[in-house]
């Protein structure tokens, strides 16, 4: 055996592509390894957590010696099948083009221990090739997120001959129970195994690479047995590593088999909720969905759901990369786990909300998103992220779920308060890319607000948090419908996208008629009334506004218009016009620019308006069923241009966009539940009874310093709310008299408020106003007016 590879530290390494054909760990908190399947082939291993992938394919290459070498990956044909109902257990049939031999894998792990399990029978079809072919195991460790620095070295324990690399503390084994016969380490570009094989031979045996982009490679004889099993097993050092390895190989396959598939039994949901009349597949997708969704739970932070297990654009991405879509973000779980209690499942979305609980800032607020253990990874501010776990506390209650230990009341109180004292203007809405006035954050704000009140023992704690909800909902048209759109014929009152303003230095007055938007990812600078997207329609999925409010039917009309694609498996839309978040128009990855395409999301969110408008929503089931891959996974984005040349990409089917992504899935879990429930799952009762079904009106106008109101109608009540005791020196007279007003304190918020009565002062007076600090003993130095109207 040769000593050093050569050629360190290798070419700069990528991930694989995030469009996932499968997904699977056991459902065990021991067994604390996941992984992902596409082209036949394993593509990332996850450990000890959901955020933390380890390396970025393993496959077989075959050779004959002599005339080919095939990538299994590339070269042969592929086929998966799910053996047992609802379980993510795989058999992949991999086959040569033209017939001469195929591969059947059978794939899950160890249910108790962190080892992946690759049982492989090779079937040779053409006698020929019976005793030259030969199967080489290719894995590219890329451990604790990082393709550079990694080192690995051929070992043996006992007679077995095995494959270990490492990085830091993080240790990765591989094996095979019929042992290899010969091994490799080289540097990926120069003496891996891709490069040896380049004469149908394996002439390279490097001992070690180490510090670079490295990939390991062990050949199996296929004359010692057609049928093997290779384990990759990852640990926290050399030796707990490779004892893992060696006992799970120990074991029969078999054994693990019926361990891991029984696992996932106990997950199915009862004979009440499997609502498979309401889907199109007999509830194949459904059940599948489901899996999906707890299976992206961490087994150490358990309740942290991560978004997708996958790197959008993988193959263009690199180290500088390191959160790809394993993250968590308080929007994408509050779905995740609302999804599974549709669906039956309390435990996972009551972990959610505990886990939540704890991430909690102590302002109120959450993080855009982070890793399973709550450290914060991009520094942006969402409203709608701060009021959905509102929302699932809300819901869980009314599944009449206990909370144990921890009180829901104190997390619903602080995010509460921030939203209050920060809104209603978001830095960012639900695409994270704009700060302004959005339909959506301030639909899940309203609704958040109102299910708090819910919560509240207190009457003055009730009417605190609805005053402030309706001020919310009487504005909504105010703050995010133009009448002077001039996309549609006809149509000039619509809901936009969102009406921007500085999050800052907020616009509490912004016209979304005259507003100018700059589009991110080289999407442009547009009037805002030009941009649409059916972020709206949360509006009646939450109880704001019917589905027959005739702005919302002009809107729909607009959406439907500028929006909407027809794709060979049903309609699909895209977020909003110029988006330029999704593949290019050549096929190419998205690179911070190209352009934005249809997302099933939005297929869902249209099937749950169509249900709430009185229709029946199964062709909006049925569509993201046939927008589902052969693995039944579902992807962000899909491709809704016409076909390009080669394959590259296919209308209807997806682009290199996160996939399987759990909104998706959950997305598609809700629209089922509600098709059987026959109202939308989602649905705040106490919001539609304000807002639809007996509308309140709002008596009062909100001055905030993040909100700082400059005109309100005459006769309604102007409250201030601060974040700390003041006394309100005010006039309406132009100074000529002065009136004095002591804030009070709301305790359940912390926060201190003052109400003005504008109906005694006269029509067209201006009320002026500044503060008196009583902690600080301190002037603020400056007036505000507000004019009556």
């Amino acid at each position: 055996m040769n000593s050093e590879a050569f050629g360190a530290p290798g070419i700069e390494p990528r991930w694989t592509s995030s469009a996932k054909e499968g997904f699977g760990t056991a459902y065990h908190t021991s067994s604390r390894i996941w992984f992902t399947l596409s082209h036949g082939i394993v593509n990332e291993i996850y450990y000890p957590s959901v955020d933390k992938p380890n390396t970025r394919d393993f496959q077989f290459l075959i050779s004959d010696g002599a005339t080919f070498c095939h990538e299994e990956k590339l070269d042969l044909d592929h086929q998966m099948e799910y053996p047992e109902r609802a379980c993510l257990f795989y058999r992949l049939t991999n086959t040569e083009r033209q017939g001469r031999y195929r591969l059947i894998k059978q794939i899950c792990t160890d249910p108790h221990q962190s080892v992946l399990l690759v049982h492989t029978r090779l079937e040779i079809l053409d006698e020929s090739l019976r005793d030259t072919l030969r199967i080489y195991a290719l894995l590219a460790p890329h451990l604790q997120g990082f393709g550079a620095g990694n080192s690995g070295r051929c070992t043996k324990v006992s007679a077995s001959t095995i494959l270990h690399a490492w990085r830091n503390d993080a240790h990765l084994i591989m094996g095979c129970d019929t042992h290899f016969v010969r091994r490799s380490v080289g540097f990926v570009g120069a003496s891996d195994g891709w490069q040896d094989l380049r004469n149908f031979k394996m002439d390279w045996q490097f001992h070690s690479g180490e510090n670079g982009n490295i990939a390991l490679m062990g050949e199996i004889d296929p004359r010692r047995g057609h049928e093997f099993v290779v384990a990759i097993a990852l640990g926290a050092s050399y030796q707990s590593t490779a004892a893992k390895l060696l006992q799970s190989l120990a074991e029969p396959f078999e054994r693990h088999r019926e361990g891991y598939v029984r696992q996932w039994k106990r997950t199915a949901a009862d004979a009440s909720h499997e609502y498979k009349e309401h889907t199109g597949d007999g509830g194949t997708t459904y059940r599948l969905s489901r899996c999906i969704l707890l299976s992206h739970e961490d087994k150490l932070f358990q309740g942290a759901i991560v978004a997708s297990m996958s790197i959008p654009w993988g193959e263009a991405k690199g180290d500088n990369d390191l959160g790809g879509y394993h993250l968590v973000w308080t929007r994408d779980l509050v779905e995740s786990a609302t999804a599974l209690l549709a669906s039956g499942q309390i435990g996972t979305p009551q972990r959610a909300l505990l886990w939540l609980a704890v991430i909690q800032r102590p302002d109120g607020s959450f993080p855009q998103n982070s890793w399973i253990n709550g450290t914060m990874y991009w520094p942006g501010l969402q409203l709608d992220e701060v009021a959905a776990p509102i929302l699932l506390a809300w819901r869980l209650r009314r599944a009449e779920v206990s909370f144990g230990a921890c009180e829901a009341c104190p997390v619903i109180n602080r995010a509460s308060a921030y939203l209050i004292l920060h809104g209603p203007v978001t830095t960012q809405e639900r695409w994270e890319e704009n700060a302004g006035y959005s339909p959506s954050t301030l639909a899940t704000v309203i609704a958040g607000l109102v299910c708090a009140a819910d919560f509240a023992d207190q009457k003055e704690d009730k009417d605190f948090l609805l005053i402030y909800a309706d001020w919310l909902a009487s504005h909504l048209e105010d703050w995010t419908v133009t009448t002077r759109g001039d996309l549609v014929e006809g149509n000039p009152t619509h809901y936009i996208r969102i009406n921007p303003t500085d999050p800052h230095t907020p616009d509490p007055h912004a016209d979304p008629n005259s507003t100018m938007i700059e589009l991110a990812n080289g999407g442009g600078f547009h009037p805002a009334r030009q941009i649409v997207g059916g972020d709206f329609l949360q509006l009646v999925r939450l109880g704001l506004r019917a589905p027959d409010d005739p702005i919302i039917l002009s809107s729909i009309a607009v959406i439907d218009r500028v929006l909407r694609r027809e794709l060979p498996q049903g309609p699909c839309w895209r977020r909003y016009n110029f988006d330029g978040y999704g593949q290019k128009a050549d096929g190419g990855p998205f690179d911070g620019t190209g352009v934005g395409r249809s997302w099933p999301i939005l297929t869902g969110e249209r099937g749950h308006y169509e249900l709430a408008a009185g229709r029946d929503p199964m062709p909006y089931i049925l569509a993201i069923e046939k927008f589902a891959n052969t693995g039944r996974m579902i992807s962000e984005q899909l491709w809704d241009d016409d076909d390009l040349p080669n394959g590259k990409m296919k209308r209807g089917q997806a682009t290199g966009a996160a996939m399987p992504l759990c909104w998706s899935h959950a997305e598609y879990i809700s629209l089922v539940r509600s098709r059987h429930d026959g109202v939308c799952f989602d649905r705040v009762e106490p919001v539609w009874q304000r807002y639809v079904a007996k509308p309140v009106a709002s008596r009062h106008e909100i001055w905030l310093f993040k909100h700082q109101l400059q005109r309100m109608a005459h006769g309604k009540t102007l409250r201030v709310i601060l974040a700390a005791e003041a006394t309100i020196i005010w006039t309406a007279d132009g100074w000529a008299t002065k009136n004095s007003t002591d804030v009070e304190n709301h305790d359940t918020f912390n926060l201190w408020f003052a109400d003005i009565p504008t109906g005694t002062l006269p029509a067209g007076a201006m009320v002026q106003f500044t503060f008196f600090w009583k902690t600080d003993q301190r002037w603020e130095g400056r007036n505000w007016q507000v004019s009556l109207t």
